[in-house]
């Protein structure tokens, strides 16, 4: 099974990219849009401490209106962050991101952040596995259709001796 150690090797580089709870919301979405992600893990110093998605932004500041440059991280960032470690497999990436309706989750190894796994690498990393699956049971077909094959040539040639 996949882990999320082998999403993160499929990435040419590994960068946690994060924000500040006192940064300014205006200041976090400029860095996602700047970093082309949907989510920053919010550290405090090197204690993760929440997360902060464009869902947040969306409606927690767009729909309430408020003002992306008064309002800080921590007021809109969710506290409860939910993680996963680099032997997480896909499987249990996936059930958490369905059950809790999440589209991102913080790695965190040795109360480290080491990165973020979004709904999209774990989709591609499960669709790999299953190719590989299938590529797998489609060469054993082919063998086992070979086999077949020899197998009558050789009743045939039996049969004429």
């Amino acid at each position: 099974m996949k882990t999320v150690k082998d999403v993160q090797e499929t990435k040419d580089e590994v960068k946690v990219f994060s924000i500040a709870p006192d940064a300014t919301v205006l200041a976090a979405i400029t860095y996602m849009s700047e970093k082309n992600i949907g989510a920053l893990p919010v550290m405090d110093g090197e204690t993760l401490v929440g997360i902060l998605s464009e869902r947040d932004y969306a409606r927690k500041v767009l729909l309430m209106g408020r003002s992306s440059s008064d309002t800080l991280v921590r007021d809109i960032m969710t506290d409860k962050v939910i993680t996963v470690t680099l032997n997480s497999s896909a499987k249990e990436c996936i059930d958490l991101m369905t059950e809790k309706q999440l589209r991102h989750l913080p790695v965190v190894e040795n109360d480290r952040v080491t990165g973020v796994v979004s709904i999209g690498d774990v989709v591609k990393l499960i669709i790999a596995e299953q190719t590989t699956k299938i590529n797998n049971l489609q060469a054993i077909l082919n063998e086992v259709q070979s086999d077949k094959n020899l197998r009558n040539l050789l009743h045939r040639e039996l049969d004429r001796i």
